[in-house]
Protein backbone atom coordinates (compact mmCIF):
# COMPACT_ATOMS: atom_id res chain seq x y z
CA UNK A 1 0.00 0.00 0.00
CA UNK A 2 1.32 3.62 -0.78
CA UNK A 3 1.97 6.14 2.18
CA UNK A 4 -0.41 8.05 1.01
CA UNK A 5 -3.29 5.49 1.75
CA UNK A 6 -1.64 5.09 5.25
CA UNK A 7 -2.13 8.93 5.35
CA UNK A 8 -2.86 10.35 8.91
CA UNK A 9 -5.80 12.21 8.16
CA UNK A 10 -9.12 10.48 9.10
CA UNK A 11 -12.84 11.19 8.56
CA UNK A 12 -13.12 10.17 12.39
CA UNK A 13 -11.31 9.82 15.62
CA UNK A 14 -8.59 12.36 14.59
CA UNK A 15 -6.43 14.20 16.53
CA UNK A 16 -5.71 18.16 16.00
CA UNK A 17 -1.67 18.21 17.34
CA UNK A 18 -1.37 21.49 18.97
CA UNK A 19 -3.43 24.08 20.51
CA UNK A 20 -5.52 26.12 18.06
CA UNK A 21 -4.07 29.66 19.60
CA UNK A 22 -0.56 28.33 18.43
CA UNK A 23 -1.70 27.42 15.04
CA UNK A 24 -3.37 30.53 14.63
CA UNK A 25 -0.78 33.00 15.25
CA UNK A 26 1.60 31.05 12.38
CA UNK A 27 -1.32 31.77 9.95
CA UNK A 28 -0.76 34.84 7.80
CA UNK A 29 -2.67 37.72 7.29
CA UNK A 30 -5.04 38.47 4.24
CA UNK A 31 -2.93 40.13 2.30
CA UNK A 32 0.40 37.70 3.23
CA UNK A 33 -1.56 34.67 2.31
CA UNK A 34 -0.04 32.80 -1.16
CA UNK A 35 -2.20 31.70 -3.91
CA UNK A 36 0.31 28.45 -4.16
CA UNK A 37 0.96 26.58 -1.50
CA UNK A 38 1.92 23.49 -2.48
CA UNK A 39 3.15 22.54 1.51
CA UNK A 40 -0.90 22.23 2.32
CA UNK A 41 -1.94 19.46 -0.62
CA UNK A 42 -1.36 15.63 -0.71
CA UNK A 43 0.34 14.05 -3.63
CA UNK A 44 -0.30 10.72 -4.42
CA UNK A 45 2.77 8.58 -3.11
CA UNK A 46 3.60 11.23 -0.38
CA UNK A 47 3.47 11.37 3.35
CA UNK A 48 1.46 13.88 4.33
CA UNK A 49 2.03 13.67 8.19
CA UNK A 50 3.21 17.38 8.43
CA UNK A 51 -0.52 17.94 8.03
CA UNK A 52 -1.64 16.27 10.30
CA UNK A 53 -1.54 19.41 12.67
CA UNK A 54 -1.95 21.66 9.83
CA UNK A 55 -6.19 23.62 10.24
CA UNK A 56 -5.51 26.19 7.59
CA UNK A 57 -3.48 28.90 5.86
CA UNK A 58 -5.82 31.59 6.93
CA UNK A 59 -7.51 32.89 9.93
CA UNK A 60 -11.10 34.23 10.94
CA UNK A 61 -10.52 37.52 12.88
CA UNK A 62 -13.42 37.55 14.67
CA UNK A 63 -12.87 34.42 16.34
CA UNK A 64 -9.58 33.66 15.84
CA UNK A 65 -10.39 30.34 14.16
CA UNK A 66 -8.20 28.87 10.91
CA UNK A 67 -9.43 27.63 7.83
CA UNK A 68 -7.87 27.27 4.27
CA UNK A 69 -8.13 29.27 1.81
CA UNK A 70 -7.12 28.47 -2.00
CA UNK A 71 -7.23 30.51 -4.84
CA UNK A 72 -5.85 31.30 -8.31
CA UNK A 73 -2.82 33.50 -9.17
CA UNK A 74 -2.77 36.19 -11.44
CA UNK A 75 -6.52 37.69 -10.65
CA UNK A 76 -7.35 41.08 -11.91
CA UNK A 77 -9.85 43.53 -11.09
CA UNK A 78 -13.05 42.69 -12.49
CA UNK A 79 -12.75 38.89 -13.51
CA UNK A 80 -14.87 36.59 -12.88
CA UNK A 81 -14.22 34.09 -10.07
CA UNK A 82 -16.61 31.15 -8.33
CA UNK A 83 -16.62 30.82 -4.66
CA UNK A 84 -16.68 27.23 -3.00
CA UNK A 85 -17.73 27.14 0.47
CA UNK A 86 -16.83 23.46 1.31
CA UNK A 87 -17.75 21.85 4.11
CA UNK A 88 -16.68 18.40 5.75
CA UNK A 89 -18.98 16.28 7.46
CA UNK A 90 -19.44 14.91 10.70
CA UNK A 91 -16.36 14.16 13.05
CA UNK A 92 -14.28 15.38 9.62
CA UNK A 93 -11.74 17.93 9.29
CA UNK A 94 -11.08 21.16 6.42
CA UNK A 95 -7.78 19.31 4.99
CA UNK A 96 -9.51 16.15 5.07
CA UNK A 97 -12.41 17.62 3.04
CA UNK A 98 -9.97 19.59 1.20
CA UNK A 99 -8.24 16.13 -0.37
CA UNK A 100 -11.98 14.40 0.03
CA UNK A 101 -13.28 16.94 -2.92
CA UNK A 102 -9.95 18.44 -4.33
CA UNK A 103 -11.52 21.02 -6.17
CA UNK A 104 -8.93 23.37 -5.51
CA UNK A 105 -6.05 21.59 -7.97
CA UNK A 106 -8.25 23.52 -10.76
CA UNK A 107 -8.60 26.59 -9.01
CA UNK A 108 -5.98 28.57 -11.65
CA UNK A 109 -7.63 26.56 -14.75
CA UNK A 110 -11.44 27.25 -13.62
CA UNK A 111 -10.89 30.88 -11.36
CA UNK A 112 -12.08 29.02 -7.87
CA UNK A 113 -11.76 30.52 -4.30
CA UNK A 114 -12.19 27.54 -2.02
CA UNK A 115 -13.02 28.27 1.95
CA UNK A 116 -12.75 25.12 3.82
CA UNK A 117 -13.46 25.35 7.26
CA UNK A 118 -13.45 23.28 10.16
CA UNK A 119 -16.15 21.97 12.75
CA UNK A 120 -15.69 22.59 16.32
CA UNK A 121 -13.06 24.09 18.30
CA UNK A 122 -10.46 22.15 18.92
CA UNK A 123 -10.60 19.24 16.51
CA UNK A 124 -12.97 17.56 14.61
CA UNK A 125 -16.64 18.38 15.33
CA UNK A 126 -20.01 18.22 13.80
CA UNK A 127 -21.19 21.64 12.04
CA UNK A 128 -23.56 23.42 15.37
CA UNK A 129 -25.18 26.50 14.96
CA UNK A 130 -24.21 28.05 18.46
CA UNK A 131 -20.54 27.23 18.05
CA UNK A 132 -19.72 27.48 14.48
CA UNK A 133 -22.46 29.90 12.39
CA UNK A 134 -21.04 32.88 13.47
CA UNK A 135 -17.47 31.42 12.29
CA UNK A 136 -18.71 30.05 8.94
CA UNK A 137 -20.21 33.70 8.20
CA UNK A 138 -17.33 35.67 9.47
CA UNK A 139 -15.39 32.86 6.80
CA UNK A 140 -17.43 34.36 3.96
CA UNK A 141 -17.14 37.78 5.10
CA UNK A 142 -13.15 37.39 4.90
CA UNK A 143 -13.28 35.70 0.76
CA UNK A 144 -15.99 38.75 -0.04
CA UNK A 145 -13.36 41.33 1.56
CA UNK A 146 -10.33 39.67 0.37
CA UNK A 147 -11.90 39.69 -3.38
CA UNK A 148 -14.02 42.64 -3.42
CA UNK A 149 -12.69 43.77 -7.22
CA UNK A 150 -13.88 40.19 -8.53
CA UNK A 151 -16.83 38.95 -9.73
CA UNK A 152 -18.10 36.25 -6.88
CA UNK A 153 -20.49 33.42 -7.54
CA UNK A 154 -20.89 31.70 -5.01
CA UNK A 155 -21.77 27.79 -4.82
CA UNK A 156 -22.20 25.67 -1.84
CA UNK A 157 -20.59 22.10 -1.15
CA UNK A 158 -21.08 19.94 0.91
CA UNK A 159 -20.21 15.97 2.42
CA UNK A 160 -22.62 13.79 4.56
CA UNK A 161 -23.51 16.23 7.08
CA UNK A 162 -22.02 19.42 5.55
CA UNK A 163 -24.44 18.70 3.14
CA UNK A 164 -27.02 18.85 5.75
CA UNK A 165 -25.75 21.78 7.08
CA UNK A 166 -25.98 23.90 3.86
CA UNK A 167 -29.57 22.70 3.33
CA UNK A 168 -30.46 24.22 6.81
CA UNK A 169 -28.05 27.50 5.74
CA UNK A 170 -28.29 28.04 2.41
CA UNK A 171 -31.77 30.20 2.47
CA UNK A 172 -31.26 31.99 5.36
CA UNK A 173 -30.89 35.90 5.04
CA UNK A 174 -27.12 36.20 5.66
CA UNK A 175 -26.35 33.62 2.55
CA UNK A 176 -29.11 34.71 0.28
CA UNK A 177 -27.71 38.22 0.75
CA UNK A 178 -24.56 36.80 -1.37
CA UNK A 179 -27.18 34.82 -3.79
CA UNK A 180 -25.23 31.87 -3.77
CA UNK A 181 -26.12 29.95 -7.13
CA UNK A 182 -25.55 26.32 -6.29
CA UNK A 183 -25.75 23.62 -3.86
CA UNK A 184 -23.23 20.85 -4.44
CA UNK A 185 -23.84 17.54 -1.86
CA UNK A 186 -21.48 14.88 -1.64
CA UNK A 187 -23.29 12.17 -0.47
CA UNK A 188 -25.01 15.13 1.83
CA UNK A 189 -28.89 14.48 0.92
CA UNK A 190 -30.71 14.93 -2.46
CA UNK A 191 -32.87 18.14 -2.66
CA UNK A 192 -36.55 16.98 -2.97
CA UNK A 193 -35.88 13.24 -1.49
CA UNK A 194 -36.73 12.14 1.67
CA UNK A 195 -34.52 13.30 4.90
CA UNK A 196 -31.76 9.93 5.37
CA UNK A 197 -32.26 8.52 8.93
CA UNK A 198 -35.12 10.55 9.65
CA UNK A 199 -38.04 7.61 9.05
CA UNK A 200 -39.22 8.50 5.66
CA UNK A 201 -40.14 11.63 6.84
CA UNK A 202 -42.08 13.62 3.51
CA UNK A 203 -39.50 15.76 1.16
CA UNK A 204 -39.61 19.18 1.61
CA UNK A 205 -38.79 21.31 -1.01
CA UNK A 206 -36.41 24.90 -0.14
CA UNK A 207 -37.98 28.40 -0.15
CA UNK A 208 -35.53 29.19 -2.16
CA UNK A 209 -33.67 28.80 -6.03
CA UNK A 210 -30.20 27.32 -6.57
CA UNK A 211 -28.66 25.01 -8.96
CA UNK A 212 -28.10 21.44 -7.20
CA UNK A 213 -25.32 19.06 -8.30
CA UNK A 214 -25.42 15.64 -6.50
CA UNK A 215 -22.92 12.80 -5.65
CA UNK A 216 -23.05 9.39 -4.51
CA UNK A 217 -21.36 6.06 -4.00
CA UNK A 218 -23.29 3.30 -5.32
CA UNK A 219 -22.98 1.19 -1.79
CA UNK A 220 -24.81 4.04 -0.04
CA UNK A 221 -28.19 3.12 0.24
CA UNK A 222 -29.16 6.33 -1.59
CA UNK A 223 -26.52 5.42 -4.44
CA UNK A 224 -28.71 1.88 -5.08
CA UNK A 225 -32.37 3.54 -4.85
CA UNK A 226 -31.47 6.52 -6.83
CA UNK A 227 -34.83 7.41 -8.51
CA UNK A 228 -35.24 8.25 -12.31
CA UNK A 229 -36.90 11.52 -11.06
CA UNK A 230 -36.19 14.84 -9.21
CA UNK A 231 -38.49 17.19 -7.28
CA UNK A 232 -36.16 19.56 -7.81
CA UNK A 233 -35.78 19.63 -11.71
CA UNK A 234 -39.48 18.94 -11.58
CA UNK A 235 -39.31 22.85 -9.94
CA UNK A 236 -37.61 24.05 -12.51
CA UNK A 237 -39.82 22.04 -15.18
CA UNK A 238 -36.45 20.51 -16.53
CA UNK A 239 -36.56 17.62 -19.07
CA UNK A 240 -36.45 13.80 -18.34
CA UNK A 241 -32.83 12.93 -16.82
CA UNK A 242 -30.38 12.30 -19.86
CA UNK A 243 -27.39 10.24 -19.46
CA UNK A 244 -24.06 11.53 -19.95
CA UNK A 245 -21.12 9.14 -20.73
CA UNK A 246 -19.44 7.73 -18.41
CA UNK A 247 -16.46 9.42 -16.74
CA UNK A 248 -13.16 7.04 -16.21
CA UNK A 249 -10.85 7.64 -13.47
CA UNK A 250 -7.75 5.75 -13.69
CA UNK A 251 -5.77 7.03 -10.78
CA UNK A 252 -7.48 7.00 -7.03
CA UNK A 253 -8.79 9.72 -4.90
CA UNK A 254 -6.35 10.88 -1.97
CA UNK A 255 -8.30 10.54 1.43
CA UNK A 256 -10.26 7.59 3.39
CA UNK A 257 -11.89 6.52 6.58
CA UNK A 258 -8.92 4.39 7.44
CA UNK A 259 -10.46 4.10 11.26
CA UNK A 260 -13.19 1.61 10.08
CA UNK A 261 -10.86 -0.91 7.38
CA UNK A 262 -10.55 -3.82 10.07
CA UNK A 263 -12.48 -4.77 8.74
CA UNK A 264 -13.53 -2.15 5.89
CA UNK A 265 -17.37 -2.04 4.50
CA UNK A 266 -18.44 -1.11 0.88
CA UNK A 267 -21.41 1.14 2.23
CA UNK A 268 -18.94 2.91 4.56
CA UNK A 269 -16.07 3.20 2.38
CA UNK A 270 -12.96 1.21 1.47
CA UNK A 271 -9.39 1.96 -0.18
CA UNK A 272 -9.16 4.49 -2.62
CA UNK A 273 -9.00 3.00 -5.96
CA UNK A 274 -9.77 4.18 -9.76
CA UNK A 275 -12.99 4.69 -10.58
CA UNK A 276 -16.24 5.11 -12.96
CA UNK A 277 -19.20 7.85 -13.10
CA UNK A 278 -22.62 7.20 -13.49
CA UNK A 279 -24.06 10.55 -14.15
CA UNK A 280 -27.42 12.05 -15.60
CA UNK A 281 -28.36 15.66 -15.97
CA UNK A 282 -32.06 17.16 -16.51
CA UNK A 283 -31.94 19.50 -19.58
CA UNK A 284 -33.84 22.29 -20.45
CA UNK A 285 -34.29 23.94 -16.35
CA UNK A 286 -36.04 26.99 -16.42
CA UNK A 287 -33.68 29.77 -15.80
CA UNK A 288 -30.34 27.96 -17.05
CA UNK A 289 -30.48 25.90 -13.46
CA UNK A 290 -28.35 22.79 -13.50
CA UNK A 291 -29.89 19.86 -11.94
CA UNK A 292 -27.43 16.64 -11.91
CA UNK A 293 -27.14 13.51 -10.73
CA UNK A 294 -23.77 11.52 -9.93
CA UNK A 295 -23.49 7.92 -8.56
CA UNK A 296 -19.40 6.63 -8.18
CA UNK A 297 -19.69 2.92 -9.04
CA UNK A 298 -18.60 0.19 -6.18
CA UNK A 299 -18.12 3.33 -4.01
CA UNK A 300 -19.20 4.11 -0.75
CA UNK A 301 -19.24 7.30 1.31
CA UNK A 302 -15.62 7.92 2.37
CA UNK A 303 -13.61 7.41 -0.68
CA UNK A 304 -12.41 10.70 -1.41
CA UNK A 305 -13.18 11.74 -5.18
CA UNK A 306 -10.69 10.98 -8.21
CA UNK A 307 -9.75 13.98 -10.03
CA UNK A 308 -11.62 13.94 -13.57
CA UNK A 309 -14.78 13.32 -11.81
CA UNK A 310 -14.10 16.23 -9.45
CA UNK A 311 -13.51 18.29 -12.82
CA UNK A 312 -16.74 17.07 -14.10
CA UNK A 313 -18.37 18.54 -11.60
CA UNK A 314 -16.47 21.78 -11.61
CA UNK A 315 -17.93 22.00 -15.33
CA UNK A 316 -21.25 21.57 -14.46
CA UNK A 317 -21.07 24.30 -11.81
CA UNK A 318 -19.46 26.97 -14.71
CA UNK A 319 -23.04 26.00 -16.39
CA UNK A 320 -25.04 27.48 -14.31
CA UNK A 321 -26.25 30.52 -14.37
CA UNK A 322 -24.49 33.27 -12.24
Amino acid sequence: MSSVLRCALLLAGFLVVGSGAALSAQVPAAGQLRCDNPELSIELGAYPGPLVSHTGNAVEPVSGRPFFLDFPCGLEPGDEVTFVFNLHGGGSLGNWQRHYFPIHHFKDEYHLIVATPDAGEPGPGTWNPEVDDTYLQGVVNFVYDMFEDQEISFWFAGHSFGGATTRRLICTDFYQARNPVGFLSLSGGRVGNPTPGRGGEPPTIPDCEFSHIYTVGEYEATGQNLPETSMWAAHYRCGSRDRQFDIIDRRPGFVYDSTRQDPGTDSWGRLPRPGVTEWWVYPNCSGGRVVADLVRIDKGHTEGLEENVVEQIVQLMMAAPR
